[in-house]
């Protein structure tokens, strides 16, 4: 029996340690291209070139971080993006958890088919609705606005962000709600006092969510946004590689000061981004 337990253990130790190496070659793998991104942004034109690579630069060319922010308006771009973003996240926690609630608490004819046409809508690709999006908000005189961009996040947010915040509160014992209506709670100071602060978890991994796609959005204000002074970094980081296509050290300069943001929030709240994704579906 010992000598089964032992060769069991050996097994396991073998085949734990070969997912851990398989894990490491492909996380070396994945990381390859953003360590060379990194390192060209800091070497010279002619260097960019250099067969072998040289992955650590001699020397580092800072200013071409510095010429990279200077050549366009990236400070601008950067605040209409923090503007767009900030107020995307806010209406779509808002706007989804109040639908997700509804789901997940209050009785009401219909409720199932509504949700099934709800998670229904996630399988339409968003170009089938563009056009027709587009007229709706040109006839409202929104085009060279963030309104666009920001407004629909407000109702609702997107189907996904209602289905995962509903998988979560159905994980939120019933009793509370309960317990809050003898003490004479309403149901929306049931969602105030009791859902929202117990959903912290799933409202952290849902603006993750939200950052990361409207951070990076490009189609969005591509359509909508036409002056200049109004573009996000997206665009912006397009323009700049059009102008300066050749210039391999200042588009990867521009584009680490781009993916920055997105991998210091992601390393930032990667607890609360697995916990919350975990949790939301432990119930259906």
């Amino acid at each position: 029996m010992s000598e089964w337990l032992k060769k069991k253990s050996t097994q396991q130790a073998a085949s734990k340690s070969f997912v851990y190496l398989l894990l490491i070659g492909g996380s070396i793998l994945f990381l390859i291209p953003f360590i060379w991104m990194l390192s060209t942004s800091f070497k010279t034109l002619e260097d960019v070139w250099v067969l072998p690579p040289q992955w650590i630069p001699k020397p580092f060319i800072w200013k071409n971080y510095f010429k990279a922010l200077t050549v366009l308006p990236f400070f601008k771009y950067t605040i209409n993006t923090v503007i767009i973003t900030v107020s995307c996240i806010i209406g779509t926690l808002l706007s989804a958890s109040l639908v997700a609630y509804g789901f997940a608490r209050m009785r009401f004819p219909g409720k199932g088919p509504l949700f099934f046409i709800l998670i229904a809508t996630m399988m339409i690709p968003g170009q089938v609705t563009l056009i027709p999006t587009f007229i709706l908000f040109k006839y409202l005189g929104w085009i060279d606005t963030f309104l666009p961009l920001i407004v629909p996040t407000f109702f609702g947010g997107s189907a996904f962000a209602v289905f995962m915040l509903r998988q979560f509160f159905l994980t939120i014992p019933v009793e509370l709600d309960e317990a809050a209506i003898l003490d004479g709670c309403t149901p929306f100071e049931i969602y105030w006092r009791i859902i929202l602060p117990l959903s912290k978890p799933a409202l952290g991994s849902l603006a993750i969510f939200v950052f990361m796609g409207t951070w990076n959005d490009f189609l969005g204000p591509l359509i909508y946004i036409n002056s200049m002074d109004k573009r996000t970094i997206a665009l912006g980081l397009q323009a700049f590689m059009g102008q300066y296509a050749g210039e391999w050290n200042l588009m990867m300069a521009a584009a680490v000061i781009f993916l920055l943001p997105c991998l210091i929030i992601f390393f930032v709240a990667q607890k609360l981004f697995v916990q919350g994704i975990v949790v939301s579906g432990v119930k259906g």
